[in-house]
């Protein structure tokens, strides 16, 4: 005898495959775990759902077991929604779009339940963005901290959303704008074309004219490979270029902390052989790099935790020690 199940697509498969065993084929082994696995199965998906209704499970209309079962979930489900405490915490996120060039920017307010949100700023975004306004446009890609895609300015400090925690304190909002003192796009997407144009001037690729005898990689001691560390890790998100009133006040002649701490990353590259050329491509406009007023914000903001002051500093020293005195004295 077999089972009376709903006309369900993935229930139609399951009778599908048990009538291939044939005539002989009882009740009792239809109850059995890998049946009942796949009603299970197709249960647990639903738990992941914002509100669980009869309608998500179709299983309830077939087998006895399998509907015994999915009622006994679907109860647990509703009594688990009843029991959690809803934490509403307010967003107030920095809004703007270019088709109403009229309009003047303005914080918006969001409120979200954060029992039913990730941990981070970016999980409220994404939820924010998913069910309650989807014109907010934002950046986002990998988040893992990798990409720097999601930089933007969270409470006062320039961070990137997939590694900034949710503030718990629900009495005060959080206030989300884009990065500071950039061209905005739209709402929290800023114009990063001149960034980008300044890393690219550094030249960011190892220059070498010797090329390795036994056409394997490049190699350096672990060593040297150290001096890297600090460096390399630079994603490029602008935190700290943004940051730096140095590169507000100058933002075409002054390279930035980002840009300099992957020029410094190759000029102090063991495996790199035109490190003179580097330096002297940034010191031949003495804004480049001398617009460094050593204030440190770049080193304070930077959600990887490295130091382009210091960077820029030891930059600043090898240039120096390189140069006749009389020329120290005139930088």
């Amino acid at each position: 005898m077999q089972p009376r199940v709903a006309c369900h697509a993935e229930a139609l498969k399951i009778i599908s495959k048990l009538q291939a065993f044939g005539d002989s084929i009882t009740q009792a082994d239809m109850l059995r775990s890998s049946f009942l696995r796949r009603g299970y199965n197709k249960v647990a998906g639903i738990f992941g759902r914002a509100e669980a209704k009869k309608q998500d499970f179709p299983v309830l209309e077939g087998h006895p077991a399998a509907q015994e079962s999915a009622e006994v979930a679907l109860e647990s489900r509703v009594t688990v929604q009843d029991n959690v405490k809803k934490v509403m915490k307010e967003f107030r996120i920095y809004r703007w779009n270019p088709d109403r060039p009229d309009s003047k920017p303005f914080l918006q307010s969001y409120h979200v339940d954060l029992s039913e949100c990730g941990p981070m700023v970016l999980d409220a975004l994404q939820k924010i963005k998913a069910e309650n306004d989807s014109s907010l446009s934002y950046r986002r890609s990998c988040r893992e901290g990798i990409c720097g895609s999601c930089a933007m300015n969270i409470g006062g400090t320039n961070t990137v959303a997939c590694l900034k925690p949710i503030d718990g304190h629900t009495s005060k909002p959080t206030i989300i704008i884009p990065l500071p003192h950039m061209f905005v796009i739209k709402d929290l997407v800023v114009d990063l074309t001149n960034f980008y144009q300044q890393y690219k001037s550094i030249e960011p690729w190892l220059k070498t004219n010797m090329v390795p005898k036994d056409g394997r990689e490049y190699r350096q001691s672990p060593a040297d490979r150290k001096k890297l560390d600090g460096l390399y890790e630079c994603i490029l998100c602008a935190c700290c270029t943004t940051s730096c009133p140095s590169y507000w006040w100058n933002p075409e002649e002054y390279l930035g902390p980002a840009a300099l701490l992957h020029a410094y990353r190759w000029i102090c590259d063991s495996r790199d052989e035109l490190t003179e050329e580097r330096l002297q491509a940034l010191t031949e406009d003495e804004r480049k790099l001398y617009r460094c007023r050593a204030i440190k914000n770049c080193t304070a903001t930077c959600p990887k935790g490295l130091d382009p002051a210091d960077a820029i500093h030891k930059m600043k020293t090898k240039h120096m020690l390189s140069q006749p005195m009389e020329m120290v004295e005139i930088m």
